[in-house]
């Protein structure tokens, strides 16, 4: 049917297209027309601060993305640029033909993930035409950016730092001085935008063009930086296309661009040309690697501060999550005989949770890109499987007291051997292209009880992660969603879907067999992360579940039950996470409610409330522990065998402050008991939650038993 299709609208091939766009790129004045669809595209148009609607037009699929114009850049650059300007009609002309070739050859790329000889034999056969690897070349170049630019400015540092005796030794400059002048490039540009166009409306529309906004000097960037000239020279140079550079090798859209290695275009004697700022940063973060591998004598060295950068990286921001107390790393995991069976790059701990961490160096190779069904699946399974493969041998052997952990200081950890999930990470250090497309089409794996599905991210990723959720609760209540959608949940890029759950809490029905999220929902993410780290105007935690419940009893709640790691109630917290927000409103009235009620009488209060296969009950009371522990944990028992619950909660609630006073957890199946039957014969099972409750019959009179089964007085529970 496809084939058919093709004849008719008679598709030209992608040699040709590309053919037809080498030979507009080296028009004359080409130039110009670059910098005008930087600018429509590249740029984000706000008023006091940068809001998502702000950030729609940049998500666009209308817009050309940036590898799109790096593909322009990099046919511009393969023979002398004239920077003549065009007249009015040319450029125009210009900008019309690059948007209509691209845009076939986005179409012609895209039609090779569904060519196949015989649609009917992948049906009978359950196959996938996704198997083959030019099904892959659509999302590798089009599937978008898994970092911000200013992640790739900042991890450069930490990444090559241990290289910068090479780096002084060999080019003259340091990391840390290499991100300080490409920052000032990026605050140049930034400034110079807005005054190009103040000059364009006192200029004749035959003189209008953005491309002088895009051009600066060593001196600007020296001066801005706070730098010595020479030392911006030596930056600079190290990542600018020699004059003698033509691109040559660059003759289809999946080889090797220089343009993407080597940004700079030098104009003149003492100036630059930039199109892209972020393809600038991006350099900055890879390029140093290919230079020290071209030296014999260092590779090695260099390979090896580059796998230590993504495990020390990844054990830094986890550190900042769950306090360094419960991050373990270099773990060396042995049986009861000595034999060692594995290692684990980063170990977390926590309360009855587990984090498995291993971190991969390895990136996608040019051969892969170019849709090599073989090279694909080596480099993926030399990236992720192997990382999986090995992070699921340790994790499969936690629980079992037979093997020890080891750190690399020789001392054994001791930790409890119940651990009632464990999640294994996947890190890579560099951006990985349609990993996550990748992931659902390679990845092997086994699930169990406790081991959940893996989670594969890179370390931009995994940065915005612990960025966001600054909480061992939070973090893992999010990884334990991502984990369970995973083979349902489809978007180009994980930042896409730590977008949704910041805003909408990562949930999903059942009969939802798959999801996909569009580009666009990253908008208050990218707001978010650019306020934090870049200081761009926008609000620095997106409206969501971050800010909706800040105060509340439950939230406070949560974050005592959080302070205390305790495995009886940290489950509590989990099923707190994943409520709606309606529910969480409900509670917090009828919290209100018990506070005020223990504060007028004295006396002790009870709150319950049903969660579907478990729930939790509240005990609001000044008492000493000897006097309310007992009492909590036998009216926990009771609600328990009532609700026929496998788990439940009990809480002790301090009625001055709110506060957590102690708390305990039940999780075992539930079983007929006749001598628990007669016990609870008068205690009636709670309802999911107190609106539901209330609408099962009808409404109560205030003396009447309140229908949450709390045991009280509808006017004394939940009537406020």
């Amino acid at each position: 049917m496809i084939d058919s299709l093709n004849k008719s609208a008679q598709v030209r091939d992608e040699p040709r297209i590309f053919e037809e766009l080498a030979s507009l790129c080296i028009s004359p004045g080409y130039v110009h027309a670059i910098a005008y669809l930087c600018f429509r595209d590249n740029i984000i148009r706000y008023a006091d601060e940068v809001t998502p609607e702000d950030m729609s037009g940049v998500s666009s699929m209308d817009n050309l993305s940036r590898m799109e114009i790096a593909t322009l850049i990099g046919l511009l650059i393969k023979a002398p640029i004239d920077f003549a300007m065009p007249a009015a009609k040319q450029l125009q002309d210009y900008i019309n033909r690059s948007d209509q070739l691209l845009t076939e050859l986005h179409h012609v790329i895209s039609m090779e993930s569904f060519q196949t000889e015989s649609w009917q034999e992948l049906a009978e056969t359950g196959s996938s035409p996704f198997q083959k690897g030019k099904a892959y070349r659509e999302p590798i170049f089009y599937g978008g950016e898994s970092a911000y630019h200013f992640q790739y400015l900042d991890l450069a540092v930490p990444k090559y730092h241990a290289d910068n005796d090479w780096m002084e030794r060999t080019k003259g400059f340091s990391i840390e001085a290499a991100k300080a002048v490409l920052r000032a490039v990026g605050v140049i540009q930034a400034e110079k935008l807005p005054a190009r166009l103040d000059e364009m409306r006192h200029l004749p529309p035959s003189s209008w063009t953005i491309l002088p906004a895009h051009i600066f000097t060593a001196m600007e960037v020296a001066t801005c930086a706070d730098l010595e000239v020479g030392l911006v020279e030596r930056v600079l140079e190290a990542f600018t296309l020699p004059r003698s550079e033509v691109n040559a090798g660059f003759t289809s859209l999946s080889e090797f661009n220089a343009a993407n290695a080597r940004p700079l275009i030098r104009v003149s004697g003492s100036e630059f040309l930039l199109f892209q700022s972020y393809s600038l940063a991006e350099a900055l973060y890879e390029a140093p690697f290919y230079w020290m591998s071209a030296d014999k004598a260092y590779r090695a060295t260099a390979m090896g501060n580059r796998g230590r950068f993504t495990e020390e990286f990844a054990t830094q921001r986890l550190q900042q999550v769950f306090g360094a107390e419960h991050v373990h790393t270099n773990i060396d995991v042995f049986e009861s005989k000595g034999r060692k069976l594995g290692e684990v790059d980063v170990l977390v701990v926590f309360a009855n949770r587990a984090i498995v961490l291993q971190a991969k160096s390895k990136r996608l190779t040019l051969e892969a890109r170019k849709g090599n069904d073989q090279v694909i699946k080596d480099d993926f399974k030399k990236s992720v499987q192997d990382a999986y493969d090995q992070g699921r041998l340790c994790a499969s052997v936690l629980n079992d007291a037979h093997y020890r952990f080891v750190d690399s200081e020789g001392s054994e950890l001791s930790f409890d051997r119940g651990f009632k999930e464990i999640y294994i990470l996947c890190v890579v250090s560099d951006h990985y292209p349609a990993l996550s497309f990748q992931v659902h089409q390679f990845l092997k794996h086994e699930e169990s009880k406790e081991i959940k599905a893996p989670f594969v991210l890179d370390v931009f990723t995994l940065d915005a992660v612990t960025e966001m959720l600054q909480s061992p609760l939070k973090f893992l209540s999010y990884v334990h969603r991502r984990t369970m959608y995973g083979e349902r949940l489809l978007s180009s890029q994980e930042l896409i879907i730590l977008s949704y759950h910041l805003k909408k809490n990562l949930w999903f029905e059942d009969d939802q067999q798959m999801i996909i999220l569009s580009n666009e929902l990253s908008a208050d993410l990218d707001i978010a992360m650019g306020a934090r780290r870049a200081n761009i105007p926008g609000r620095k935690t997106p409206e969501g579940i971050l800010t909706r419940h800040v105060g509340t009893p439950v939230w406070t709640l949560i974050e005592d039950i959080e302070k205390k790691a305790d495995a009886g109630t940290i489950d509590l917290g989990f099923e707190l996470l994943m409520l709606s927000g309606e529910t969480i409103e409900e509670i917090n009235r009828a919290i209100g409610t018990m506070l005020a009620s223990t504060r007028r009488d004295g006396k002790t209060h009870d709150l319950t409330v049903g969660l579907g296969d478990s729930g939790f009950t509240l005990h609001c009371t000044d008492g000493p522990f000897s006097l309310t522990a007992e009492p909590l944990k036998d009216h926990c028992e009771r609600r328990k065998y009532v609700h026929k619950a496998s788990s439940w909660f009990g809480v002790c609630l301090s009625p001055s402050n709110g506060r957590m006073r102690f708390g305990l957890g039940l999780d075992y199946p539930w079983r007929h008991d006749p001598k628990r039957e007669q016990a609870v014969s008068r205690m009636r099972a709670p309802a999911p939650d107190i609106r539901t409750a209330i609408a099962q019959g009808k409404k109560p009179s205030r003396n009447s038993p309140c229908p949450c089964g709390s045991g009280f007085k509808f006017k004394k529970c939940c009537l406020g």
